[in-house]
């Protein structure tokens, strides 16, 4: 049964409090105690700086009177507790009074940081005796039960699970009613501990409901970050409309965290659902929900409507942070748009926003990629500059950069500043170091490097072996390839599809096309999905052979496997067909949506063009620069007209392709036209479109449309350090020298500083 609530608010006297609990505290009020108190509530009160000279005579039982005795006055408390905490004779028996007078006081922060010491230091590994000691000191401290909900709180912030749930038994069988603060606290604790808690935090829920307590927002938010977080977002949407039925609001965490599991998963369209339902039911997103939800569009590619929430963002007053901007500069550089992360970085700068270390290893892997390694290294001494300390990820993403053009040197340079700042190199420093050997075809170079990792205690993974494999298929040495194959597999790595396409295609390039195959089956059966090079690899081994049948089957096979081929699975086709002079068979293949015949299973473009918003129109790509590569620009054309016709409004990259292809077909009215088309869109044309169509349209005497085109490129450019630059294309176009414009527009391309594809509006800030 329940201890009655304590009565309204006095001060008893010290024989009341001592009567309660008499043969606990019969020794407290002896002469010698209260004397000893006495004299130090004098020195706190008026020369707090002379306590010290009573610490040799104070004992648990004289402190342990204090506290009874100045319990109801908190300054005087908080004073002895500052001063007492830290001397031997401050015991668990004192700390558990200070408990419940803290509690009592509502200072909860001071208490929780008393309780968590005293749960280390007590050394009860069942939490039974710290109850205890609370339980016989309850009444005699006229407390309440929330001391009880703040040690179990305690004990779950530092992840002492057991010794939580066992205080909430005891205080049950005791007649205390622990609430929900403590279930919530355990519950967090089990979710933390990721699954090594005895109890589940559906068990221990079922547990609360059945001691009728009424979860609260904050359980159902711990509830719905676990299923979430494990990828089981059904039953976080299960509790969601729980709440909904009980009568609990949720809050933006409740939203966020169930957007943010949408987009994990690549749900974006239902994760903007979500957002748009919070503004209906009257709340706000908060800036953690725009983070969300671009981080989700980003991860997608889906740059345009990145930066439409951006956009959207700070039109309703919301400042970004760090993480908004590091989180689109990320997005620019994985597809490979290095212009528009410039820019990016340069609002960030604008808007006071500091580059942290994330902010600037983007940078200089973005202009890894675009294989602009001074940059990449001037963005490593503006960190630098600015006092920040590059982690592991910068190091090995210039390592990368170095290795991947062939330059050791100065990959080794790299290394060793790493190693000089305390960084140790990971496996992936290695299969960095690996794959530069391989490109160089410094195979030992290369097995040093893995046998080093041994030495290290590093054990290579799938991609160190495979990228040696690959080296020696490479440089068709398909024995040692094979080996490598073995020792990895007896070391417990298992192949992927990267080893077996290597090793696949090392048998193809040497016309050992039957073990090739022999090896694609081996692949299979293991269940392992071949990919697109896979096939593609074994197409053009067919074609090479004359066995264009074959060719064509694996073609179709790819197709009903759920593979849309790419430019190079059409352009080996392609040639295989054009060498035995079936040229209509090959325009058929790529173009079977306006012939008779379909692409088997009734697989056709008018499918994938439907379906092309959930692959993002890569295939669609694919299709018009396979066209444009062979100049059946009509097709292109078409395919184009096609997408425009169903709704689907094309993509920078489609545009980009079409205009080369139309500059390459000598169809420049075409291009032009295209190109204002783009630019209307508020796309920014890449870099090689923008130059081939300058150069086409200059040889074409095509002035006025060179001028516009040039007038429009040098808009989109809006970096600071780009404006001699700028100048330099102005002052040679008006004197009519074309070539130093062509020169100077290139320089900028290769210097980063004009765009490679993007919206426009973002740019402008």
């Amino acid at each position: 049964m329940p201890l009655p609530r304590p009565k309204p608010y006095y001060t008893p006297n010290l024989p009341e409090l001592l009567s309660s609990k008499p043969l606990l505290f019969s020794t407290l009020s002896s002469p010698s105690h209260a004397l000893l108190v006495d004299k130090a509530i004098t020195l706190l009160k008026f020369h707090p700086n002379h306590l010290d000279s009573l610490s040799s005579n104070f004992t648990p039982e004289s402190a342990s009177f204090f506290l009874l005795k100045s319990q109801f006055d908190q300054t005087l408390t908080l004073k002895f507790l500052n001063w007492a905490q830290n001397h031997p004779f401050f015991d668990s028996h004192c700390k558990c009074l200070s408990l419940h007078i803290l509690t009592r006081f509502k200072l909860y922060k001071t208490a929780q940081t008393l309780a968590q010491n005293l749960a280390l230091s007590a050394g009860d590994h069942t939490g039974s005796s710290i109850f205890q000691c609370l339980r016989d000191s309850y009444h005699v401290c006229n407390s309440s039960s929330a001391v009880f909900d703040l040690l179990v709180k305690s004990y779950s912030h530092l992840n002492m699970i057991d010794q939580a749930l066992n205080t909430i038994d005891l205080a049950k069988s005791s007649g205390f009613m622990p609430g929900v603060l403590s279930y919530n606290a355990v519950l967090d604790a089990i979710v933390r501990s990721r699954g090594s808690a005895k109890l589940s935090a559906e068990e221990l829920y079922r547990k609360m409901i059945r001691s009728k307590i009424s979860p609260n927002v904050y359980t159902y938010n711990i509830l719905i970050r676990r299923f979430c977080r494990v990828g089981e977002l059904e039953k976080g949407l299960d509790c969601f409309g729980e709440m909904d039925r009980n009568g609990c609001l949720p809050n933006v965490v409740t939203y966020n965290t169930l957007i943010d599991a949408y987009c994990k998963l690549g749900r974006i369209d239902e994760a903007f659902g979500l957002l748009k339902s919070m503004s209906r039911k009257g709340m706000q997103p908060n800036l953690i929900s725009y983070n969300v939800i671009i981080n989700g569009l980003c991860r997608q590619g889906r740059m345009k409507e990145a930066n439409e929430i951006f956009e959207d963002m700070v039109f309703k007053g919301f400042a970004p942070d760090e993480v908004t901007f590091n989180t689109i500069l990320n997005g620019y550089c994985k597809e490979g748009n290095f212009h528009q992360a410039l820019v990016v970085h340069a609002e960030m700068v604008r808007n006071g926003v500091s580059p942290s270390v994330v902010t600037y290893t983007a940078l200089i892997n973005s202009m890894c990629k675009a294989r602009n390694l001074n940059r990449a290294m001037e963005f490593f001494e503006q960190m630098l500059s600015r006092g920040l300390r590059p982690n592991e990820r910068t190091y090995t993403t210039l390592i990368d950069g170095f290795s991947r053009q062939g330059l050791m040197n100065q990959a080794f340079w790299v290394f060793n500043e790493m190693t000089a700042s305390g960084f140790s190199p990971s496996v992936v420093t290695y299969n960095t170091f690996i794959h530069g050997h391989c490109v160089l075809g410094k195979m030992e170079a290369a097995l040093g490097v893995f046998q080093e990792m041994f030495e290290k205690g590093l054990a290579p993974d799938v991609v160190s072996y495979s990228t040696i494999i690959s080296g020696f298929c490479r440089y068709q040495e398909l024995d040692r390839a094979f080996q490598m194959k073995q020792e990895m597999v007896e070391k417990g790595v298992l192949p992927d599809a990267v080893t077996y396409s290597s090793l696949i295609q090392g048998l193809c390039e040497m016309r050992r096309l039957s073990e090739a195959c022999d090896l694609f089956q081996e692949m299979s059966g293991i269940g392992l999905p071949p990919d697109e090079f896979t096939y593609t690899t074994l197409i053009n081994a067919y074609c090479v052979e004359g066995d264009l049948n074959q060719a064509l089957h694996l073609h179709d096979e790819m197709i009903r496997k759920g593979f849309l081929p790419d430019v190079v699975t059409y352009s080996v086709l392609i040639n295989g067909l054009n060498k035995q002079a079936r040229t209509r068979e090959a325009k058929r293949l790529l173009f079977k949506l306006f012939y008779e015949e379909s692409v088997p299973n009734d697989v056709t473009y008018d499918t994938l063009i439907e379906n092309c918003s959930n692959i993002e129109f890569k295939s669609v790509v694919a299709l018009i620069k396979g066209f444009c590569m062979k100049g059946l620009m009509h097709e292109a054309d078409r395919v184009f007209e096609s997408m425009v016709k169903r709704n689907h409004k094309p993509s920078e990259a489609v545009y980009n392709v079409i205009i080369h292809g139309h500059c390459r077909g000598g169809n420049l009215r075409k291009a032009f036209n295209l190109y204002k088309e783009m630019v209307h869109s508020g796309f920014v044309p890449h870099t090689v479109t923008v130059i081939t169509l300058i150069k086409a349209l200059f040889k074409e005497g095509m002035n006025e449309e060179m001028s516009e085109a040039i007038s429009e490129t040098l808009k989109s450019c809006r970096l600071n350090e780009a404006e001699l630059a700028k100048v330099l294309v102005e002052i040679n176009h008006k004197e009519g020298n074309m070539e130093a414009v062509l020169n100077v527009l290139t320089d900028m391309a290769k210097d980063g500083l004009l765009p490679n594809s993007g919206k426009t509006t973002y740019a402008g800030g």
